[in-house]
């Protein structure tokens, strides 16, 4: 690798903060474009999250394509590239999924729509790869981390700004339009959008190839062999294609088409014992679908398992594999990403409850800005201890930042016309949340299990309740999610070392989970009801709570002190 210089080179860092920007930008946008699709396009609850599916799984998709053409040729294709050169192959990608997405919307097609975001999303794999080791690249060393945390945080204001924009895209208003009248509106501001944003993919790409000032940044080493680990991965995901296509071909099964024959029926006649047959044949066609759901679930969680297995008893061949506190590592960091996604993409649903306020989709708008918000606020805040502050400023910041972001949220949904005094008692849950931070005291095992008891109470508590309470609840999700991505990737690489690398690409796979464990929830509302599905991120919340715990005795088996450990930054 090149020298690594002591001065931040500032033009450079601005430049990749942007990137950092447009990931939380689309990603939580999402959350209101879903339940736009589902009325637009008429689609039941798990259809409308196979957005989810489309971005998250070309993050897998990528990393894993890295991964097997770097073990192939024996250089990490990143690092031969160069982190810069990387960075701008992932943008054009990324302006290239945004032409599809223009295309896809003039031609009026959900499949083509979900095809433009899976190659977007496939081009922030190949960024998200290069940017933490880039970011660290651009100074000193010591303070790389404070660089990482620093995009975090812009990654955060983009997930707080994106449901404004893309709700604006979409409804073309800030007043009230029911969910009846999305499906005559027309799509034309979303053609708008995307065109800017590939035209901001292009300048970003411009920028970075262009300035001389942005370091190569090429990383020539070997990569470190794990042929099993390659096989393993390979199957996986030739077996989740295999899980999910069975349920995609039941949408034009005879049975559904029959269902739709006998709906239409119905509708003439109304007749109960229609009524009956179409509700006993959809549940039996739910169960078959959540079934295939759950052995795509069953994979990943049985592939890991079994690398694991395997590793601990012939370790050669498997990598970074190997490590269990990697493997689990894996799991987790698939679990969490899975509910963080879940949470907020099945938001605007449960929030068209009768008892959850009965809002359209268009009113959605704001409790999803500050759903991701929450992510903003925790990472805000957990970005302190990156910085050389003194013990009694650290402890000033860590009340001061959460609600100044707090109020950012508030404020800028406010400018865009939205009544926000429903949400304004929400502070209540950012000051527990500020509590479990001092609690926590920067230590990652401790972090994961007080976030993730805070979590796992607040899921409890929104499934026990309706109304304003279970709303917050939903909401403090965001909350308990913010600071785990660093906690749980930090835990999972230390002690790896020459297979550091290798652990981090195998770690970006399992963003995965945002693509598999929010259509499961989908699913499962369309058996159980949308608010009784939120028992998933309570099983969710639970196995972070047993990682955490898990962890720590095998990295203290290791010889590793888990209190020395620091967090990695936010993706």
């Amino acid at each position: 690798m090149n020298n690594q210089q002591t001065q931040t080179n500032y033009p450079a860092l601005y430049t990749l903060i942007v990137v950092f920007f447009f990931w939380g930008f689309i990603a939580a946008g999402n959350s209101v474009f879903i339940p736009f699709c589902k009325n637009y396009f008429h689609l039941d609850q798990f259809q409308s999250q196979l957005i989810d599916f489309a971005f998250y799984s070309a993050y897998y998709i990528g990393a894993l394509l890295l991964f097997i053409f770097g073990t192939i040729g024996g250089k990490d294709l990143v690092g031969k590239w160069g982190y810069k050169r990387s960075i701008v192959y992932g943008l054009l990608f990324s302006a290239l999924g945004a032409a599809a997405m223009i295309v896809a919307v003039e031609v009026n097609v959900y499949t083509g729509m979900l095809i433009g975001l899976f190659i977007v999303a496939l081009g922030f794999s190949l960024q998200q790869t290069a940017a933490n080791s880039f970011a660290v690249l651009l100074g000193d060393p010591k303070t790389g981390a404070s660089r990482v945390n620093l995009g975090g945080g812009i990654n955060s204001l983009g997930t707080t700004i994106g449901p404004l924009i893309v709700g604006f895209a979409l409804f073309g208003t800030f007043e009230t339009i029911s969910d009846a009248e999305i499906a005559n509106l027309p799509l034309n501001k979303v053609v708008y959008l995307y065109i800017g944003v590939g035209l901001l993919f292009i300048l970003a790409a411009g920028l970075f190839h262009f300035s001389k000032k942005v370091p190569p940044g090429y990383n020539l080493e070997d990569m470190e062999p794990a042929n099993k680990a390659r096989t393993t991965l390979i199957t996986m995901t030739i077996l989740l294609l295999c899980a999910f296509i069975p349920v995609f071909t039941s949408y034009k099964s005879e049975t559904a088409l029959h269902i739709l024959d006998l709906k239409e029926q119905a509708a003439l006649s109304n007749d109960q014992g229609l009524l009956a047959q179409i509700k006993e044949l959809t549940h039996g066609l739910e169960i078959k679908r959540m079934f295939w759901l759950l052995g795509a679930l069953a994979v990943v969680v049985g592939g890991l398992l079994f690398a694991y297995k395997s590793a601990s008893k012939k370790p050669e061949g498997w990598g970074a594999l190997k490590y269990p506190q990697l493997v689990l590592g894996m799991l987790a960091l698939f679990v969490y990403v899975g509910i963080e996604v879940a949470i907020g993409s099945n938001l605007g649903e449960l929030l068209t409850l009768d008892e959850f306020g009965n809002l359209q989709s268009s009113q959605i708008t704001p409790y999803v800005s500050m759903y991701w918000g929450g992510m903003m606020i925790g990472r805000w805040a957990g970005a302190i201890a990156a910085f050389d502050f003194s013990t009694s400023k650290k402890k000033i910041l860590t009340i001061i930042v959460p609600l100044i972001a707090f109020t950012i949220i508030i404020g800028v949904n406010s400018l865009a016309g939205f009544d926000m005094s429903v949400l304004y008692y929400f502070i209540v849950c950012v000051a527990l949340q500020i509590l479990a931070f001092f609690i926590s005291k920067d230590k990652p095992v401790r972090t994961l299990i007080i976030f993730g008891t805070f979590g796992l109470l607040a899921m409890i508590t929104g499934l026990l309740t309706s109304g304003t309470i279970a709303i917050y609840s939903f909401l403090a999700g965001g909350l308990a999610c913010s600071i785990m991505w660093g906690s749980i990737f930090s835990l999972s690489i230390v002690g790896l070392g020459k297979y550091t690398e290798q652990g981090s690409g195998f770690l970006v796979m399992m963003i995965l989970g945002g693509g598999i464990i929010p259509p499961i929830q989908g699913k499962l509302s369309d058996i159980i009801g949308i608010h009784n599905s939120y028992i998933v991120p309570v099983i969710g919340f639970l196995y972070i709570i047993v990682f955490a715990i898990m962890v720590r005795k095998f990295l203290t088996k290791q010889g590793i002190d888990i209190d020395g450990i620091e967090a990695e930054g936010g993706h």
